[in-house]
């Protein structure tokens, strides 16, 4: 496993991610949670990120049991705030009252004392950006909060944010999450230029495309049983607007380039992402170890030029490019 520097920060993380957004608490069992957290981590996965609002903020508490007995200094935790997280009109957003009750929540169930990074998990229209970013301040001066990012704002909210931050001295975002993939590089136009410029690096969610980049769905065909399209938790919605047939037709014609570099197609998408010179690392989830030892596979490769371009001749006609598709939903609607 290979680590990269976070944004202009002296911090490393793994460039392979352990997520649970969809899985823990939710598709997976805690027992087979803990096993999957604990195969990351011997694999050599250091950094492993979550939200407070995953499964109904179940996800968090089963990834504090499944570090318990792991030396903290040994790994990088990673949580947002953003989503309803209760049936109060506070309990969502960006407020300094939510920010603060939403840490010291997510504290508790993490079983930890601290977290590497806290990010606003999207961008916040009603709450001002100055309290935003000041609440998140106090944070990283209390102790409870080492590094600040930030996840699908768009260049104009990162750009804003960061003229606030120097001017009033607050420590700054080191980092940036957005939806990135073969399929899906909304980020590649505006978000990525000026965040390479400012010292922010990408820690990107959905390499394979909600699964889609794995192949194993066919064109014409129903979905498999137990897949996520047709998980009514959550993962079948996420999944739709992938499942058309002129990019399941693409996706199958990439069957030969990955065979061509000996890589899976998950994996050809997962080492795709880590081409670019931006990103620190790619978050990848699983309910089972033997989907953790597969992708992590990824780790390290580095694709010729010739392959990069073939991708793009494969798949050009079915890349989602648009800036304006990296929106920020109101909490509160």
């Amino acid at each position: 496993m290979e680590h990269r520097r976070l944004g202009s920060s002296g911090m490393y993380v793994s460039e392979i991610t352990y997520g649970n957004w969809l899985t823990h608490g939710s598709q997976v069992e805690a027992d087979a949670a803990i096993k999957c957290v604990r195969t990351a981590l011997d694999l050599g996965i250091t950094t492993l990120d979550t939200a407070d609002m995953y499964a109904g903020t179940r996800a968090e508490t089963v990834l504090g049991k499944a570090l318990k007995g792991v030396r903290r200094e040994s790994y990088e935790l990673l949580t947002k705030t953003y989503w309803p997280t209760g049936t109060g009109k506070n309990d969502r957003g960006l407020s300094r009252k939510h920010i603060m009750e939403s840490c010291n929540a997510s504290l508790k169930r993490l079983k930890t004392d601290y977290v590497d990074l806290y990010q606003a998990h999207r961008f916040d229209v009603e709450t001002p950006l100055e309290e935003t970013l000041g609440a998140f301040d106090d944070l990283i001066r209390s102790g409870k909060v080492l590094y600040i990012g930030f996840s699908e704002w768009n260049a104009q909210q990162i750009a804003a944010a960061l003229k606030i931050q120097d001017e009033k001295g607050y420590y700054r975002f080191i980092s940036s999450q957005p939806q990135y993939s073969m399929l899906w590089r909304v980020i590649e136009g505006e978000v990525v230029p000026l965040c390479k410029n400012e010292g922010i690096s990408q820690i990107v969610w959905s390499p394979i495309a909600q699964g889609v980049l794995t192949g194993k769905y066919l064109p014409g065909q129903k979905a498999p049983a137990g897949s996520r399209a047709t998980d009514k938790k959550g993962g079948a919605n996420m999944i739709s607007p992938f499942m058309t047939e002129p990019i399941l037709n693409a996706v199958q014609k990439l069957q030969p380039i990955a065979k061509k570099v000996d890589l899976t197609l998950a994996q050809l998408a997962i080492a795709w992402v880590l081409q670019n010179p931006n990103l620190s690392s790619a978050i990848i989830g699983a309910t089972k170890p033997a989907q953790i030892k597969e992708n992590i596979k990824a780790a390290g490769v580095k694709l010729d030029k010739s392959i990069i371009d073939e991708i793009d001749l494969v798949i050009g006609g079915v890349v989602e490019r648009d800036p304006a598709k990296n929106v920020s939903p109101n909490p509160r609607a």
